[in-house]
């Protein structure tokens, strides 16, 4: 295994800075992902860590080795193409054998690790076919087995889901998940999905305009974004203004339209005076009754439902605040509610994020 570095990384096309000073590590074994809108950089930093384009600063470190000035060939890297670029003359074997045949191994060899590779991908049976006679998700496996079948230090994937219909990317995070698990590699992967980089990473970073602005894992990246745009990008979420009145056991008091708001878990950064921001995911909040029948507690206000969305496992509702605040709401296993139904709501202090302005 080898892990990656990256120091001070930079690269631009004319006037455009395409990824800017990234520095970043990714552990041995891990699957990493690199997650953000289009044009934020991600592709250009797979493709500088592949070979295919030179960073004009920094450096790039596959496990000791320093091969920021190496060709693609000599990284020992596997790519997987959004596209999958598989030969459509050749045969599934023969397009995972061409990476063995251009390395010169013997024809022995090659049969061997071929047969391994497909049948690590579940392809075993279709070696004779060719690209044009298997389903997106085949050529897929395909194009996972032709990567690993060279044995690389590092497998690359540039957005490797994102021609697959809804049903398929299901199955084939998982099958993606389970190969860099068995084959204990350590994988980068770039998306914009943000369902696919939660589901899959061990950890991810997201991106905006060639930056870097948070690492971590999947769970702490999302229950604890850094800042406004983490919050934004990645899921739905509610922003409230609210002005900081006071610490309370270990809690800060903020003042909000609809009334006191309490944060709990905050991070040592956390301005502790001003105006600020709070984020309170959609699935965090609680409906406690139909009104006035709950006594007051810590974050609980009352509610009136503008407008709801039944989704069979999930009810998503449009409430207004006190103070005219208007936020979503996402309840589990829904009950049939009314348009103009009043609701009391609470929320966990935990589960307020505290943003600065």
């Amino acid at each position: 295994m080898a892990g990656i570095t990256l120091k001070g990384v930079r690269k631009a096309f004319g006037s455009t800075v395409a990824v800017d000073s990234v520095t970043l590590e990714v552990r041995d074994g891990e699957l990493f992902f690199l997650l953000g809108p289009s044009g934020c950089g991600k592709t250009t930093l797979l493709r500088i860590i592949a070979g295919f384009e030179a960073p004009e600063a920094g450096r790039i470190v596959i496990g000791d080795e320093d091969v920021t000035r190496l060709p693609p060939e000599k990284r020992r890297t596997g790519m997987v193409f959004q596209n999958y670029a598989l030969w459509p003359h050749m045969t599934v074997a023969e397009n995972v054998d061409f990476g063995l045949k251009v390395r010169r191994l013997s024809a022995a060899e090659r049969h061997d690790r071929t047969a391994a590779a497909l049948k690590a991908v579940r392809m075993q049976d279709y070696a004779r076919r060719r690209p044009n006679q298997l389903s997106g998700g085949q050529q897929q496996r395909v194009a996972l087995a032709r990567a690993l079948v060279i044995e690389p230090r590092v497998l690359l994937l540039d957005e490797p889901l994102s021609n697959l219909d809804a049903r398929l990317r299901s199955e084939m995070r998982a099958e993606i998940r389970r190969l860099c698990s068995e084959a204990a590699i350590t994988s980068v992967c770039v998306t914009h999905d943000q369902t696919e980089a939660l589901s899959m990473a061990d950890r991810l970073a997201v991106m905006r305009e060639g930056r870097i602005v948070q690492v971590g894992r999947p769970r702490d990246v999302y229950q604890r974004p850094e800042n406004r745009f983490v919050a934004d990008f990645l899921g739905e979420t509610n922003f409230i203004s609210a002005e900081v009145k006071g610490a309370e056991a270990g809690e800060l008091v903020l003042h909000a339209p609809m009334g006191e708001v309490r944060a709990r878990g905050l991070r040592e950064d956390t301005p502790r005076s001003g105006n600020l921001t709070c984020s309170i995911r959609p699935e965090a909040w609680r409906i406690e009754g139909d009104g006035s029948a709950v006594a007051p507690a810590v974050n609980t206000w009352n509610g009136r439902l503008i407008d709801t969305a039944y989704h069979g496992e999930a009810g998503r509702h449009e409430v207004e605040l006190d103070g005219d605040v208007t936020i979503h709401v996402l309840e589990a296993n829904p009950r049939d509610r009314m348009r103009g139904q009043s609701l009391r709501l609470h929320v966990d202090p935990a589960d307020v994020v505290v943003l600065a302005d």
